[in-house]
C-alpha cells in the first residue's frame, strides 16, 4: 500500500517533518510494509523553506539578520536543489517570519508602529550574493506592519520625509513619507524573478486590510490600527505617484503587514497562492498517482482551512485523482465540515482525553502516532467490509 503523508507544521509544537514522521510511525504499527511517501507541506508561512529544501534536495543556509526590533537574530534561507527543476535558475526560498516573525518577540514587546522588515531585505541580499536569480518569498507570521519599507531601504530604496531624512523603522513612520527613489536599488535585483507566496487575499488597506485583520495579533490597539491603516494608505499613494504602481487594492497586498505590496512595488514580485506553488514544486500530483491513501494534518482545522490552506489544497489534488484523504488535527473548529467538500474523507481529532493547550502541545507527537494508528485500524475494517 502506497500512502502519501502531507501534513503542515503544528505551530509552536512540531515541524511538518516531525508531524509526517509521527504519522508514519502510527501507520507502520498497523501496516509495517506500507510504502510511505513523506511530503511535508506549507502554504507560504512557517515550514515553507523546510518543505521545499527537503523536497528538492537543497540546503538551508543559517545566517544572522536584523530582527523585528533591529537587534540581530538567528535566521536562515533555503537554496533549492536540482531535484526541483534542473533547467531553472538557482532559486532561494525565504520566509518573512524567519527575520521578523511573531515568535521572535514576546507579547509585551510587540508593537507594529516600530517593528521593521529590515531583516527580510538582508536575507534577500544574502540570497542574491549567493547567485540566486529566482526568489520564492513566503509571506506569513510577521510581527510587522511597515509595507515592506524596511526591506526596501535595506536593498537601496530611499524613503524620505519632507526634510529629506530617511524614514526610521516601523509602520507609523510611513505617514511622514514624501518621496520614494529606487535609483540606488541593488543592481543585481533587476534581473531577479520574485514570487511572493501567500495564502491570504487581503488588500493593503481598509476594513479587510493588513492592519485591521492582522494588526491586533501584532500588538496593535484600536487607536493604533486606525493610525497604521492611514499610514499604509499614504504609503500606497506615494508609491502610485512616484513608481506608477497601484498596489493598494490588489488581493494579497496586505499579506505580512503589507509586505505583499512592498514586494510588488519595489521588486516587481508576482503574488501567487502559496500552497499550489509549493505542491507543484514538490510534484505532488506525480506522487499521488497509484497512492491508495493520503494523510494530512494541521494543528486546527476549521472553516478558514478551506480558503487556500495547504491541507485543503492537498485534499483537492487527491480528490481529482480519486484518492481518499484522512486529516488529523489537534482540534476541529467551527465550520470544519466544509472541508469534506474539499476532498477530505474523514477528520479525526487527536486528543484522547480532556486536556489544556499546554498538555496538548507536550503530547503532540505521541497523539499523532496514536491517531494515525487508530485511523489505519479503521481503514483495515473498511477493507475487510469491502471484501464481504
Amino acid at each position: 500500500m502506497k500512502i502519501v503523508i502531507a501534513p503542515q507544521a503544528f505551530k509552536g509544537c512540531l515541524s511538518a517533518w516531525q508531524v509526517a514522521r509521527a504519522i508514519e510511525r502510527g501507520i507502520k504499527r498497523v501496516w509495517p510494509d506500507a510504502e510511505c511517501i513523506l511530503l511535508p507541506v506549507a502554504d507560504g508561512g512557517e515550514g515553507t523553506v523546510q518543505a521545499l529544501v527537503g523536497a528538492t534536495g537543497g540546503r538551508t543556509i543559517p545566517t544572522r539578520v536584523s530582527g523585528p526590533l533591529g537587534a540581530s537574530v538567528n535566521s536562515f534561507f533555503g537554496i533549492l536543489g536540482t531535484d526541483a527543476a534542473p533547467d531553472e535558475p538557482l532559486t532561494a526560498v525565504i520566509e518573512v517570519a524567519a527575520a521578523c516573525g511573531l515568535p521572535l518577540l514576546p507579547l509585551h514587546m510587540r508593537n507594529p508602529r516600530i517593528t521593521t522588515t529590515r531583516g527580510v531585505g538582508e536575507l534577500i541580499r544574502k540570497a542574491v550574493e549567493w547567485g540566486c536569480r529566482r526568489l520564492i518569498i513566503g509571506l506569513g507570521g510577521s510581527a510587522t506592519n511597515d509595507g515592506g519599507a524596511g526591506m526596501a531601504q535595506t536593498l537601496g530604496v530611499s524613503l524620505r520625509d519632507r526634510r529629506g531624512h530617511e524614514l526610521p523603522p516601523g509602520g507609523a513612520a510611513l505617514e511622514r513619507l514624501t518621496q520614494i527613489s529606487i535609483a540606488h536599488l541593488l543592481p543585481k535585483l533587476r534581473d531577479v524573478e520574485v514570487l511572493a507566496a501567500s495564502d491570504v487575499t487581503n488588500p493593503l488597506c481598509g476594513p479587510e486590510g493588513a492592519t485591521a485583520i492582522y494588526g491586533p495579533q501584532k500588538g496593535a490597539k484600536p487607536a493604533m490600527i486606525a493610525e497604521l491603516d492611514q499610514a499604509l494608505a499614504h504609503f500606497a499613494a506615494i508609491i502610485k505617484r512616484d513608481l506608477h504602481k497601484d498596489v493598494r487594492d490588489i488581493p494579497g497586498a496586505g499579506a505580512a503587514g503589507g509586505m505583499g505590496a512592498g514586494l510588488m512595488a519595489f521588486l516587481n514580485a508576482k503574488l501567487t497562492p502559496g500552497a499550489p506553488l509549493i505542491l507543484d514544486m514538490m510534484r505532488m500530483d506525480d506522487h499521488l498517482r497509484e497512492a491508495a491513501l493520503v494523510f494530512t494534518a494541521e494543528g486546527r482545522i476549521d472553516k478558514q482551512t478551506a480558503y487556500g490552506k495547504a491541507v485543503a489544497t492537498v485534499a483537492a489534488r487527491a480528490k481529482k485523482q480519486g484518492v481518499p484523504v484522512i486529516a488529523l488535527a489537534a482540534s476541529l473548529g467551527q465550520g470544519y465540515e466544509a472541508l469534506y467538500e474539499s476532498g477530505i474523507s474523514v477528520m479525526l481529532p487527536l486528543p484522547d482525553t480532556a486536556m489544556n493547550i499546554a498538555t496538548s502541545m507536550r503530547r503532540g507527537e505521541e497523539m499523532l502516532v496514536a491517531g494515525a494508528e487508530r485511523a489505519m485500524r479503521l481503514v483495515g475494517i473498511g477493507r475487510g467490509i469491502a471484501q464481504i
